[in-house]
């Protein structure tokens, strides 16, 4: 810490000496950054879009607001290229927002577009991305422009989740009794069935392909090990399990659904008999949103009285960001060259933090 002290006499966060923020109409429902890391945009649960251009990280009022949705935007991603960002709606609409704002429709006039996942090359090829969005029980696949279909996947129930591999080579879903595994370039498409009977909320595959681990409605986190499908449980959660990300390496996954940022070992066998891992939190006060560095083993956690933290795994240091006030935490996310951390409260804060080295 650098001794600066706030008024009340604590140790000044992150966001204080680091960043800016700023107020907006409406519940954030997701941030996310663009993958050349330039740039932020924020989601709303009233239809509208803030993009925070990286030139303008530091001055909140620069940052653009605009209604993309005529309703609840449900689901953000980071484009399937270098730039810009997809929306999908309760208006039935998937749409594409630019890097200068200007926004397109990729898809009109289905079901609510709940769920939307992007893929890219690890050189951003622009032509080589995948789009998934999940509409009621169908995952549409599209190509990197968005304008051709390049299959349907249809699922036993609604769609909860969807994500794709590190690779790209599948797409997964969860849904209720369990969750499906597809290849996207297969010619014939027949899924892998995962099943675990009850509502599955949400989905996350390990970064080296080994596992996928899904949400539950109940306060647990179920999985499942690819190589051989052998069920992996992980329950003790006081409360429901809004928010998981697997560390950079896929050693830890992190989670959210305690007072403590709980992590599971996903190395040595683990974590079939291994208890989790927990980092500090706020006694009494549940952690909502976790994510995890791109480049070191930090953890940013989000919880339910507004508290941001970051937490070095391996050192067990914890920096204040915000402190607590105002609505929970509902979005939190770095950008992928590890610089920036942005997050939304469902009362309208967002804010972002520079984590540059100066």
């Amino acid at each position: 810490m650098t001794g600066m002290r706030t008024e009340s006499g604590a140790p000044a966060g992150l966001l204080e000496r680091r960043g800016a923020a700023r107020t907006i109409d409406g519940h954030v429902v997701a941030c996310v950054a663009s993958r050349d890391s330039n740039q932020f945009a924020f989601a709303t649960a009233e239809g509208d879009v803030v993009l925070a251009a990286r030139a303008d990280f530091a001055d909140a009022a620069a940052w653009q607001v605009q209604t993309v949705h005529d309703g609840a935007i449900l689901c953000l991603a980071p484009d399937a290229a270098p730039t810009g960002f997809l929306t999908g709606g309760d208006d039935s609409t998937l749409r594409r927002i630019g890097a200068d704002g200007a926004v397109t429709d990729l898809v009109r006039g289905r079901r609510w577009i709940e769920h939307v996942a992007t893929w890219i090359d690890a050189k951003n090829t622009p032509k080589s991305g995948v789009i998934a969005f999940a509409s009621g029980k169908q995952v549409e696949l599209r190509d990197a422009a968005g304008t051709e279909t390049l299959k349907v996947l249809d699922h036993p129930s609604t769609v909860s989740g969807v994500t794709f591999d590190a690779k790209g080579k599948r797409v997964a879903a969860s849904h209720y009794n369990g969750a499906s595994m597809w290849f996207v370039q297969a010619r014939v498409d027949n899924p892998r069935r995962l099943d675990w009977k009850g509502s599955h909320t949400g989905i996350i595959i390990h970064p080296a392909g080994d596992a996928l681990v899904t949400s539950m409605q109940e306060n647990e986190l179920h999985g499942w090990r690819l190589a051989d499908g052998h069920n992996m449980r992980m329950s003790g959660y006081p409360a429901k399990v809004q928010s998981m990300a697997f560390s950079r390496t896929g050693k830890w996954l992190v989670t959210g659904g305690a007072d403590s940022v709980v992590m599971w070992p996903f190395f040595g066998g683990g974590p079939m008999g291994k208890p989790p891992v927990e980092l500090a939190g706020l006694p009494g006060v549940i952690c909502r949103r976790v994510a995890c560095h791109p480049v070191h083993e930090i953890v940013a956690a989000g919880f339910a009285d507004g508290t941001i933290l970051l937490e070095d795994a391996t050192a067990q240091k914890v920096l204040p960001v915000r402190d607590a006030g105002g609505g929970a935490v509902s979005a939190l996310a770095f950008s992928p060259d590890g610089t920036g951390l942005a997050f939304g409260t469902e009362d309208g804060a967002i804010g972002i933090v520079d984590l540059a080295a100066r």
